[in-house]
């Protein structure tokens, strides 16, 4: 039950699969400020730090299964939205390209709703088209992490492919009817909370629970255009991958409108607006709390978080795939990649001649 991680982040798809019964044999992050973070809470598990186009798949060890988000800045919402045409889109075809060379029984790609927008649709087809021309049945679905255990909204575009010899079809799990609130998640958390250092450095050892302190300094007028605070009773704003927009502690009384896009806090009680700390970013995300964030400036700690997949997301589709394929899982399905190591030497060049 061994895969391997690209793209790994801090580790949050991965602890999910590690919960759900799988083995993570070995990893890929080219980002330095993550390393420290992934090596701490994986310790047996091989990180590889080169970029991906610098690796041979001959460097992955046998495994069942691949897992992973390409970077999604390019795909985003809130962003340029420049899809297959930006590098970061284009890292798409390296995941392919170590997918087509594995054959692996199984993969999994995560990445932002934006994918869905009609501009990305024909890059999205053409994804989905070389994924099912390796010989996978593919299935994408728009599901949101509230829906599957976690304490707030976060859409995320899920694609997973099960190697045709399975007959097997991924669908994803039923949802949970059951929301979980900021008061399930974080209550405990209220009173002990520490600003971070200036500049936003860490304060390291003077905390009461690793990883509980929270980004100081002013908002922009983009944060104070709209309401950033859900009460006790509520889920989170998704949570993002930045101190600065950090959603605001549900202590705080919602945000009073005054204008056109414009919000101020409530007079009298500016000291209840602050963020949310790394660590209730990470409860909200479903990070357990033995598991560390790595970090000398907190925008780093957010930014782990913040990218991260929800664990109990995470982990609820892990085990859909496990229970789909444990008849399959741990076999020796080497042999059916290697036969056509030949073939896909050759090939080489001629894909990158067609991707890039």
């Amino acid at each position: 039950m061994k895969i391997a991680s690209l793209f790994s982040g801090a580790g949050g798809l991965d602890i999910g699969f590690e919960l759900a019964g799988f083995d993570i044999a070995w990893a890929n992050e080219y980002d330095k400020s993550i390393w420290g973070t992934f090596e701490y809470n994986f310790p047996e598990t091989t990180l590889d730090r080169r970029s991906i186009t610098e690796i041979d798949s001959r460097d992955i060890p046998f495994i069942d299964g691949i897992v992973g988000g390409p970077p999604c800045q390019s795909w985003s919402e809130a962003g340029a939205r420049r899809g297959i045409d930006d590098r970061r889109g284009q890292l798409f075809f390296e995941y392919v390209r170590i997918l087509r060379d594995k054959k692996p029984l199984f993969f999994l790609a995560e990445n932002v709703s934006g994918m869905l927008f009609l501009k990305n649709r024909d890059a999205l087809n053409y994804i989905i088209s070389l994924f099912k021309e390796l010989d996978y049945n593919v299935s994408y679905y728009l599901l949101n992490s509230m829906n599957y255990g976690t304490p707030q909204s976060r859409e995320r575009l899920i694609i997973v492919g099960y190697r045709s010899d399975t007959n097997k079809i991924f669908y994803p799990p039923k949802p949970d009817n059951k929301l979980v609130t900021l008061a399930d998640t974080i209550w405990d958390l209220r009173d002990n909370a520490k600003p971070a250092l200036a500049k936003n450095k860490t304060n390291g050892k003077d905390l009461a629970i690793p990883n509980h302190e929270y980004f100081i300094g002013g908002f922009s007028t983009i944060y104070m255009s709209r309401n950033r605070v859900k009460n006790w009773n509520e889920q989170s704003f998704t949570i993002q991958a930045s101190g600065r927009h950090a959603p605001i502690h549900p202590q705080a009384p919602k945000m009073e409108l005054v204008g056109k896009d414009k919000r101020v806090f409530v007079a009298c009680q500016e000291h209840l607006y602050r963020r949310l700390s790394v660590r209730e970013c990470a409860r909200i995300q479903t990070f357990p709390d033995s598991y560390i964030f790595k970090y000398e400036n907190l925008d780093d700690g957010y930014k782990m978080v913040g990218n991260a997949v929800p664990v109990e997301f995470a982990r609820q589709l892990a085990a859909q795939i496990y229970n789909d394929l444990k008849e399959f899982l741990g076999k020796d399905t080497i042999n059916i990649a290697a036969k056509d190591d030949i073939r896909n030497k050759n090939l080489n060049d001629a894909w990158y001649q067609l991707t890039y």
